[in-house]
């Protein structure tokens, strides 16, 4: 194991002493208190030995960083923020021989970005905070003057004299994908933002067909097509999917207006298509999705060789919630999560598998069992398998924002009542037979709490074997919920083991686990060849989602590195703020 330290950046305490820090944002000090600093490559010492796998190669990490946080007592949301970009990039060293590690952060230059600090006047963000759209008590008259100024001031920045026109309301402040020769940031408010590498400067939005700042950009009208809705279909999930073999981009697009989702596939450039006319260009831009009733807060979708998961969940994202007197981004605990299940390239033949209202906010994998029809020797899908990262509420959302969770109005019926949790969950959508859209298995791997999955790319939209993800090993996901999350273990999963152990004794359906262990009895276990394994941070030490990077020439799947950005807490002082000089590391694990 290695540990690259960055060089000091500095952050701005949120909160003087004495001021209520959980009410004004606990996603605004101590830990995750916003970086006011950033700065080009520069070398950073380190510890250890770097795996020469890395040579070459970027460790990049994206994530919500107000720029505007001077108003004190305003909203606050995890979910917030502008786009910030920090990587280590592991540079070989000509004249020592060797990899020298090059620590970069940079903003990303989004027309919210650029409006905000080119006008002084702007001291709180110039979006809505989540925070005031999830809170129930946020009046009608609230969200409407809170919508009304964003909306003022977009028009105010397109007026002469001012330094930039919004075209674009995304802050990119999500994650980072990689396809066809361009690092792409993403939100769900906009298209993917292009970065150049290893730099992290701006390079311009992406959609789909070319890119703003490239040299002789051709191409056509992209995501968002033509009309005055084309605003809305060109907004984009934070989690694209890149297929590792056919090299696709796979994306869809969620909105406030019917049929509320659209989707489409960006091949890489060169790549001629073998699945009709409407893939002939080499794009294919906003299909619709039928089915859906209503506008949702959709975050991630579920992609395998030749399938694609819609999750249709009971979390609503939709304006026109104030004229039922409930808040934009609200919770039935008495709906349905739907999931539509359609191949690749067809989404007009959705099927839609219904189950118990959650919410998921990030899948792990997917893939297609195949069977062999005996008579005619021909490949038949069965099913399409799906591991989610499942929560039974949707608390985190508001928590997030330091908000208690609305109490339902109507008891949930006692059989689907569950505890607060948030665990990997296995998915099998039963697709080989028309007119029995049946969930044959839906139960947790483990009762330890998972979320941030991670896997080895290559093996993506097929079978892997391992997953990994972050947990917390000193409460419950529950008790994580009462304060800021903060991730102090990393997991490595066999899934393999678990879910044939879950097909030969299936527990029982939804809120049933494979294991039932608890995160300390995982730790205690003596067991080499133990299902879970858990990677236990020292003590005030905290891990972010961790990446998988593959050992050339390796030998199994696991076989590779696990990077994760970390901090120590002891750097914080009394008033829980970090002190000037604090500092973040990145871990290079072995997987």
């Amino acid at each position: 194991m290695a540990d690259t330290t960055n060089d000091p950046s500095r952050r701005k305490p949120a909160h003087p002493k004495g001021r209520d820090v959980d009410r004004e944002g606990r996603y605004l000090s101590g830990n995750f208190a916003p970086i006011q600093r950033v700065q080009p490559l520069v070398a950073c010492s380190y510890t250890g030995i770097i795996p020469v796998d890395l040579a070459g190669g970027e460790y990049v990490r994206n994530g919500g960083n107000p720029v505007a946080n001077e108003s004190l007592g305003r909203d606050a949301h995890w979910f917030d923020g502008d786009g910030m970009l920090t990587g280590v990039a592991f540079t070989l060293d000509g004249e020592k021989g060797g990899i020298q590690p090059k620590f970069v952060n940079q903003y990303i230059l989004t027309d919210v970005f650029i409006s905000t600090v080119t006008s002084p006047s702007i001291t709180t963000p110039l979006l809505p905070s989540i925070a005031t759209l999830v809170n129930p008590l946020s009046s009608f008259l609230t969200i409407t003057l809170r919508i009304l100024r964003t909306l003022l001031l977009v028009l105010l920045s397109h007026l002469p004299g001012s330094k930039q026109g919004i075209k674009k309301i995304s802050v990119a402040n999500t994650a980072l994908v990689y396809h066809d020769g361009r690092a792409l940031a993403t939100c769900e408010s906009g298209p993917p933002m292009r970065i150049a590498l290893p730099d992290l400067e701006t390079i311009g939005w992406y959609n789909g067909e070319k890119c703003e700042g490239e040299p002789h950009a051709i191409g056509g009208l992209g995501f968002g097509g033509k009309g005055p809705l084309s605003f809305f279909r060109e907004w984009t999930t934070a989690h694209p999917r890149v297929d590792p073999n056919s090299k696709e981009l796979l994306l869809f697009h969620s909105t406030f207006v019917p049929p509320y989702v659209h989707y489409s596939i960006v091949k890489p450039s060169g790549i001629k298509s073998a699945h009709g006319s409407s893939l002939s260009s080499g794009r294919f831009h906003n299909a619709a999705v039928p089915g859906i009733q209503s506008a949702k807060m959709m975050h991630d979708f579920g992609v395998s060789k030749h399938h694609t998961v819609i999750m249709d969940l009971p979390l609503s994202l939709d304006p026109l919630n104030l004229a039922k007197n409930t808040a934009v981004v609200a919770y039935d605990p008495h709906g349905r999560s739907r999931f539509g299940v359609f191949p690749r390239y067809s989404p007009d033949k959705v099927r839609w598998f219904e189950t118990r209202a959650c919410c998921i906010f990030h899948t792990a994998n997917s893939w297609d069992s195949v069977t062999v029809d005996s008579t005619s020797g021909k490949e038949r899908i069965e099913s399409v398998n799906m591991l989610a990262c499942r929560l039974t509420s949707a608390s985190l959302v508001f928590s997030a924002g330091a908000l208690a969770a609305p109490v339902p109005t109507k008891a949930v019926p006692e059989e689907e009542r569950e505890e607060e949790q948030c665990r990997l969950y296995y998915y099998d959508f039963c697709v080989g037979f028309q007119g029995r859209d049946e969930i044959r298995h839906q139960w947790a791997l483990s009762a330890i709490p998972f979320e941030f999955p991670s896997l080895r790319e290559s093996s993506s939209m097929s079978f892997a074997k391992y997953i990994y993800g972050c947990s917390v090993s000193d409460s419950s996901f529950g008790a994580a919920l009462g304060r800021a999350v903060k991730m102090n273990a990393l997991v490595k999963m066999d899934v393999e083991r678990l879910i044939d152990r879950g097909k030969s004794d299936p527990p029982t359906a939804i809120s049933g686990c494979v294991d039932n262990r608890k995160v300390d009895e995982i730790l205690n276990s003596k067991h080499a060849d133990d299902p879970i394994k858990i990677f236990s941070m020292p003590e005030g030490w905290y891990a972010q989602e961790c990446s998988f990077v593959a050992r050339q020439d390796g030998t199994s799947e696991d076989d590779g590195w696990l990077l994760s950005y970390v901090f120590d807490e002891s750097q914080l002082q009394a008033d829980g703020e970090c002190r000037p000089g604090a500092r973040s590391e990145l871990w290079i694990i072995d997987a």
